[in-house]
């Protein structure tokens, strides 16, 4: 039966064992618990002869095949160009030629800290969130997780990592009045699209890809079926952005007005260029939306922020959470509650007043009227 041990060299413990014939060295960690417990694993596996050693793979190269084999046809085009770039920017050049058996929490921990500390400084003298540092933990996080599925390593070095802590940036949107003051400064071509998007909701893509086919003129709604990248269509972010979006009857005669002055367009697309081909997202964004806000004289927000606002607007007016979840298209109510809930106590500020009311009211009434008599 074979057997092995527990060797700490520095500050780190490995597990020492036989394997075809040949002494093995697997670097564990800081944690001598973690090293008996992987001992354990590794030589209960041996012993029932189902213990297969790591294919030998450099993280570069296993990058590349994860991005070919795996993302390529999993993931979404504006999801892969992101994935690609975060490998190509921040894990490769720390990860490298290092063999995946080799990467240990250690590493991962150090690379979390190394890159948190180096991309603290832009080119602008500005300060990146620790959230764009989270984003690299995850797919990093995936991409091991996949390694280990592959049979190139037994564990996930990045599975119990310590993340950087993200602190949620206050949430924007317009008031009612700046509402107005927005719309009255936009290009008026474009006002039907930034109409629709603070009635909405939808986000810049999913109008973007709307076609004259998704308007449900007697139902009263907009279907959200696809999204608009680089001027494909793709789906929604998920299966529960489908949805039927409620169309007000405001918004239902601004946009009929439009459609008799929209350009023809073979994808028969709601909103589009003066040729009816699609509109550029970031043009959208850099020589309509932010000139809007300048000649408006409101402060510099994201196109994202009018979506918040239709959200805000939902909760202001006192609709159901459950209704503005499916507006949103988000996948649960907690979803809804966490980014949103902070903004419904204002709504229902007087809802004590009326809990006593509904209780009290009507002894009140009579205790009053009693001491009349």
């Amino acid at each position: 039966m074979a057997q092995g041990s527990i060797v700490k060299r520095g500050n780190a413990y490995y597990i020492v064992y036989r394997f075809g014939g040949k002494q093995k060295w697997e670097r564990i960690g800081l944690s001598r618990r973690n090293a008996e417990k992987v001992l354990v694993e590794r030589m209960n596996l041996i012993n029932k002869s189902a213990y297969r050693e790591p294919k030998r793979i450099s993280f570069a190269d296993f990058a590349e095949k994860w991005l070919e084999d795996y993302a390529t046809v999993r993931v979404k085009p504006s999801t892969l160009v992101r994935y690609k770039r975060i490998i190509r920017c921040d894990l490769k050049p720390f990860f490298g030629d290092i063999e995946l058996s080799q990467i240990s929490p250690e590493l991962v921990q150090a690379f979390v800290s190394g890159v948190f500390k180096r991309k603290r400084r832009t080119k602008n003298g500005g300060r990146w969130a620790p959230k764009t540092i989270l984003h690299d933990v995850v797919l990093l996080k995936s991409m091991l997780k996949r390694a280990v599925i592959l049979g190139y390593i037994h564990e996930n070095p990045a599975q119990y990592v310590e993340r950087p802590k993200v602190e949620e940036k206050e949430m924007d949107f317009l008031t009612q009045e700046e509402i107005e003051l927005f719309l009255n400064n936009v290009t008026p071509r474009f006002r039907p699209l930034f109409t629709t998007a603070v009635m909405t909701g939808l986000r810049r893509g999913e109008l973007l890809g709307l076609q004259w086919g998704d308007v449900d003129w007697n139902g009263g709604c907009i279907h959200v079926r696809r999204s608009m990248y680089k001027g494909m269509f793709i789906t929604p972010k998920s299966s529960s952005s489908r949805r039927a979006v409620t169309l007000s009857p405001e918004l239902a005669k601004c946009l009929k007005v439009h459609k008799i002055a929209c350009p023809p367009s073979k994808d028969d697309l709601v909103f589009c260029s003066e040729v009816g081909t699609p509109l550029d997202a970031d043009n959208l964004i850099h020589r309509e939306f932010l000139p809007a806000l300048r000649r408006a004289g409101l402060r510099k927000i994201r196109f994202h922020d009018l979506r918040h606002t239709f959200t805000a607007l939902l909760i202001a007016t006192g609709e159901n959470p459950k209704y503005i979840q499916q507006q949103l298209g988000h996948a649960s109510i907690q979803t809804t509650m966490d980014r949103y809930g902070h903004l419904m106590p204002e709504s229902h500020r007087e809802a004590g007043d009326r809990l006593d009311q509904f209780i009290f009211g009507e002894a009140s009434e009579q205790k009053k009227a009693q001491a009349t008599r």
